[in-house]
């Protein structure tokens, strides 16, 4: 069975006396954590091989975490902005630059964030003295909009999950980052990320979907002291004079579970509860081993802020933080007992939590009043597999490819039918089908893990198929290496009635001409294979339309889809949705490196389409509204957007 640990993070800053085996830069699973942005540079000289959120041109075999699709879009906004600043007050966010359990040089990243909030009237604020931490979520009074004290300010904030290795036996690290407005005086932050999918509200300004347990879950242990149910964590952590002195973990229980003994972990003498005497509150813990169990300080002066720069409260974009304005920290959950591996006895795709949210607190206290906080955000979301077949309705003695349509790099896919049969192997993203049946794809989001999510497709006889003319089955394009060639594949049914084939290219999108003939091997009764290489040297677009005309005996003729080749020198394309979450409408922002037409598709969670269609969108940048059906009622979807062939997804969670 797989569990997921959803746990809240609270960072506070106070003066304690300073640990340095705990605050000096160090590399921990590869990653800097250094309170620097940069990839290949550590501690204030350029270094290759340590992995960091950005990149800034210093060359390396270390990786950036952090997808930076849009970044000069962004800034070239920022920069055109005009008060009152609605574009640098807006906020966006991030997620990692690769598919969520890839294996990147030896280590197994399971994802990362990054977030923008809100700045001035902040419209994601706690309205004052009203709302601690112990409170249920319930309780919480959040505001329409209101400025707060610049130095809890939330400017930006990181996240990242990652083991030191690709097995088991590899300690789980978490790194985050958060950057305040004000450097000097008290500060103190939290990082909350729950066990249930909490989410709030921004219309009624109220929270949802938090745990049952007086806002919480409560981790529950049997009589040895082993876990048989993980809950919501708090790591109290303690910045001094640009280091962390001390982290203090707690989780939150009920007060009789005290008495016994965990067997991962040890109290360590502190309850607090949302009120004196409540039954359930957070319950300090310390790891079974000695030894300090995470890392971190603040930066210096004038260090570098990354591709997306940084935009203080006063609205001033700034490339630099200033001193100690951006702090970084290390945890090793593994040590301190949190691992879902060592915990519960996961299998390695085993995730420590799943939403998280940020905010900042007024002292240092465990029930100090909240001030601003950075909305729930979903980690560890892998698309979930959908499949379809090149060939739905099948001929006697015809092959149909069944294929995962989103196929994910980790991701390991298994198929099996009840009815049907495959024809050769049964592993990868597609397979050769001669037979009508029912095909099952299980998704494992690598080798050895649980079972993720599966889909099923449905092949069907096709009756009369002699009688029918010829008929396209599937057709592909693809590049070679030097971008000199384009190879042009395709299939039919019905061979035996095409006299002929027309390749035909477009460099505009709009007027096609002929590229060449391929003649049909129609001594072929059932389906054709075919080919043609077109030498594309010299064309000097951004890309290339192909599609196949059909001209059958009998004088009808057909024309197959059209496939657009994309060459290396495009822009990045990408997709942001907002509001999100979303009540009756919201806006998808495309951004496109050619006119085309956008292929959409918004699925639940087990992979049903609920709404699909299509827009044809212009270079650049793309505003869509869209309004939401009666398919779908208040859940989390996946949103698909494909636009020749890439292929971007986004989450949405819809509320009543």
């Amino acid at each position: 069975m797989k569990y997921f640990l959803r746990f809240a993070f609270v960072v506070f800053l106070v003066p304690l006396i300073s640990e340095a085996q705990i605050t000096s830069p160090i590399i921990k699973a590869a990653f800097g954590v250094d309170a620097d942005l940069r990839a290949n540079y550590f501690n204030g000289f350029v270094q290759s091989g340590n992995d960091d959120w950005f990149n800034n041109g210093t060359a390396g075999t270390g990786n950036f975490i952090l997808d930076t699709t849009g970044a000069a879009t962004i800034i070239a906004g920022y920069l055109s902005d005009v008060s009152p600043w609605p574009k640098r007050m807006a906020s966006f966010y991030r997620t990692m630059n690769r598919p969520q359990f890839s294996i990147v040089n030896n280590r197994l990243w399971l994802d990362a964030m990054f977030i923008r909030d809100y700045h001035g009237n902040d419209t994601t604020v706690f309205a004052s003295g009203s709302s601690k931490n112990g409170m249920s979520p319930a309780n919480w009074s959040c505001p329409v909009a209101q400025p707060i004290p610049d130095k809890n300010d939330i400017l930006d904030v990181f996240l990242h999950i990652r083991r030191a290795g690709p097995t088991t036996t590899d300690s789980l690290w978490m790194f985050g980052g958060l950057s305040l407005d004000n450097v000097t005086g008290n500060r103190y932050f939290d990082f909350e990320m729950y066990q249930t999918d909490i989410y709030y509200d921004r219309v009624s300004r109220k929270w949802y979907g938090y745990g049952p347990d007086m806002g919480h879950t409560s981790w529950q242990f049997d009589a040895t002291g082993n876990v048989t149910r993980p809950g919501d964590i708090i790591l109290t952590a303690v910045y001094q004079s640009s280091t962390l002195t001390n982290i203090e973990a707690r989780i939150w229980v009920n007060q009789n579970s005290l008495s016994i003994t965990p067997a991962q972990f040890n109290w360590s003498g502190l309850y607090d509860g949302a009120n004196v005497g409540a039954p359930y509150g957070y319950a300090s813990i310390l790891p079974k081993t000695a030894g300090a169990f995470y890392t971190g300080l603040a930066c210096g002066n004038n260090t570098w802020a990354g591709v997306f720069q940084v935009v203080l409260q006063n609205n001033v974009l700034a490339t630099n933080y200033i001193k100690d304005q951006f702090m970084e920290f290390s945890v090793n959950l593994t040590k301190l007992g949190l691992d879902p591996v060592t915990t519960f006895g996961s299998d390695i795709c085993g995730t420590p939590f799943n939403r998280i949210v940020i905010k900042t607190r007024a002292s240092s206290s465990f029930t100090a009043e909240l001030k601003d906080f950075v909305a729930p955000t979903d980690l560890f979301l892998a698309p979930r597999v959908v499949a379809a077949a090149d060939a739905p309705l099948l001929c006697a003695n015809n092959v149909s490819i069944v294929s995962v349509i989103n196929p994910q790099p980790a991701s390991v896919y298994t198929w099996s039918t009840p009815d049907g049969h495959i024809a050769g192997t049964n592993t990868g993203d597609s397979i050769f089908v001669d037979s009508v049946g029912t095909y099952i794809v299980t998704q494992r989001l690598m080798a050895g893990c649980s079972v993720y999510a599966t889909d099923t497709v449905i092949v069907t006889q096709l009756n009369d198929c002699n009688l029918l003319s010829g008929n396209f089955r599937s057709v592909s394009a693809g590049l070679n290496k030097t971008e000199t060639w384009v190879n042009i594949n395709w299939t039919v049914i019905n061979n035996a009635s095409v006299n002929y084939f027309v390749v035909e290219r477009s460099k505009d999108g709009i007027y096609f001409e002929e590229t060449g003939i391929v003649f049909s091997n129609s001594d072929k009764a059932s389906d054709g294979v075919y080919y043609f290489k077109d030498n594309i040297t010299g064309i000097t677009t951004n890309f290339i339309d192909y599609r196949v005309r059909m001209i059958n005996f009998d004088g009808t003729s057909k024309l197959s889809r059209v496939i657009r080749v994309l060459f290396t020198s495009l822009i990045d394309e990408g997709l942001t949705i907002f509001p999100n979450p979303v009540r009756d409408r919201f806006q998808m922002k495309i951004f496109s490196s050619t006119a085309d037409l956008a292929e959409i598709l918004v699925s639940d969670m087990q992979g049903r389409p609920v709404m699909k269609w299509e827009a044809q969108i212009n270079k650049g940048e793309n505003n869509l509204i869209i309004t939401k059906n009666e398919n779908c009622p208040p859940s989390t979807y996946m949103t698909m957007l494909k636009i020749g062939r890439k292929v971007f997804y986004k989450k949405i969670i819809i509320l009543e």
